[in-house]
């Protein structure tokens, strides 16, 4: 599948070029485009950084894969700590000489973090990390 940009495929064809700024703008519509996929394919909750999480997975794997996916039905049915683990399912690529798939380095990497912004909360909680916390433990 021939890429333009930051992975931009479609209507590509080989020697294509863009300049930077179109692929800047190339980039905010299909993460548009993902997050549409995301906003109807989801049923639960997400907190932004969830949905920021499955919106680099469905611009990566593509809709139809993420509409059929096992992730989706388990976090659909409000299994949200499968998400990180169902994410690094999706770390392989077909050789299209062989046709055998294999593990890329990249994807195994892209898909640990997207398992990393998934699990990453909003905002820190202030109180728990300030000395006036009334548990705070002393040591001496």
């Amino acid at each position: 599948v021939w890429t333009i940009g930051y992975g931009h495929t479609k209507g590509v064809h080989s020697g294509q070029h863009v300049s930077h700024e179109a692929a800047e703008e190339l980039l905010v519509e299909d993460l548009a485009e993902a997050a549409k996929v995301v906003e109807a394919a989801v049923k639960v909750s997400l907190n932004e950084n969830q949905f920021s999480a499955l919106v680099s997975f469905v611009f990566n794997v593509g809709s139809g894969n993420f509409r059929a996916s096992t992730l989706l039905s388990r976090l659909n049915a409000g299994e949200y700590d499968a998400v990180p683990s169902e994410l690094c399912r999706w770390v392989k690529a077909t050789n299209p000489k062989t046709g055998e798939k294999r593990a890329l380095p990249g994807l195994v990497k892209r898909r640990a973090k997207e398992g990393e912004l998934w699990l990453s909360p909003i905002v820190p909680d202030d109180f728990v990390s300030t000395r006036q916390m009334p548990q705070q433990v002393e040591v001496c």
